[in-house]
C-alpha cells in the first residue's frame, strides 16, 4: 500500500513506472507469442475455457485475459498449464522466428551436390529445398540424374521414407530386388531402408523432385 504521506506527484510517478514495467515485460514477451501457444494448446485438445480452468484451478476469466494477450503469465501460471498438456516450460519460450517455421529459399540460392563427393562416377546431383528450415520433419530436393552404365551405380539406403515425382527425362530405379522405370509425370513411394539406385536413361536432362522423412534427427 502507497504511504499515504508521500507527495501525489510520487505516488503518480511510481504508478507510471510500474505501468512502463509492465509495458517492458510484455515487448520482451512479444517474440515468442505465449499468448497464441495458450490458446493452440487448448484448441488442440479440443478444450473449452471452463474445461481448462477446472484441470488449472484458474479462472475462465483469467485463462481468456492470457489467451488475448491483456494479462502476463507467472511461471508458477504457465508451470501448471504445461502439466495439463503435458509440454515443457521450454515450449512458451522457443522463439517461432529462430524455429523458421516459414522459410524461402531462393532459386539462386540453392547449391548442386554430387551424390557422392568422394566417387569418380555420380549418378545424381541434387540441390536442397528446406536448407533455411530448422528441425525439419521431412527434406526436399531438386535431383538431377546421369545415365551412367548399369556396374558403375552403387545401390545406397538410408532410414525413412521416400517419394520421388519426375519432372522430365526417363529413369530407372532399382528398389530391393525390383527394378522400376518412370517416365515424366510418374511417381514412387517408398521405404528407403531398401537398398535403392538411380539412372537415366536418356541423355537429355532427367530431373526430379524427391522427398524423404521419417528419418531420426
Amino acid at each position: 500500500m502507497a504511504d499515504k504521506r508521500e507527495p501525489t506527484s510520487l505516488r503518480r510517478r511510481k504508478k507510471a513506472g510500474k505501468v512502463a514495467d509492465i509495458k517492458v515485460v510484455q515487448e520482451s514477451l512479444h517474440p515468442y507469442a505465449i499468448a497464441d501457444k495458450l490458446r493452440t494448446l487448448r484448441l488442440r485438445r479440443s478444450m473449452g475455457l471452463a474445461q481448462l480452468a477446472e484441470h488449472t484451478g484458474f479462472s475462465s476469466a483469467m485463462l481468456s485475459r492470457l489467451e488475448n494477450g491483456r494479462l502476463v503469465p507467472t511461471l508458477p501460471t504457465l508451470t501448471r498449464i504445461a502439466l495439463v498438456f503435458n509440454v515443457g516450460l521450454d515450449y512458451f519460450f522457443s522463439d517461432p522466428r529462430k524455429r523458421h517455421v516459414v522459410a524461402v529459399v531462393r532459386c539462386n540460392e540453392r547449391k548442386v551436390f554430387p551424390s557422392d563427393p568422394k566417387s569418380a562416377h555420380v549418378s545424381w546431383h541434387f540441390e536442397s529445398l528446406d536448407f533455411r528450415v530448422n528441425e525439419r520433419k521431412l527434406s526436399g530436393y531438386l535431383a538431377h540424374f546421369h545415365p551412367l552404365p548399369p556396374d558403375k551405380v552403387v545401390p545406397h539406403y538410408h532410414q525413412g521414407v521416400e517419394l520421388l515425382y519426375l519432372i522430365e527425362g526417363k529413369l530407372e530405379m532399382k528398389i530391393g530386388v525390383e527394378t522400376f522405370q518412370l517416365s515424366a509425370g510418374d511417381s514412387i513411394y517408398f521405404d528407403s531402408v531398401q537398398k535403392h539406385t538411380y539412372r537415366s536413361l536418356v541423355k537429355t536432362p532427367c530431373t526430379a523432385i524427391v522427398v524423404t522423412a521419417g528419418a531420426p534427427r
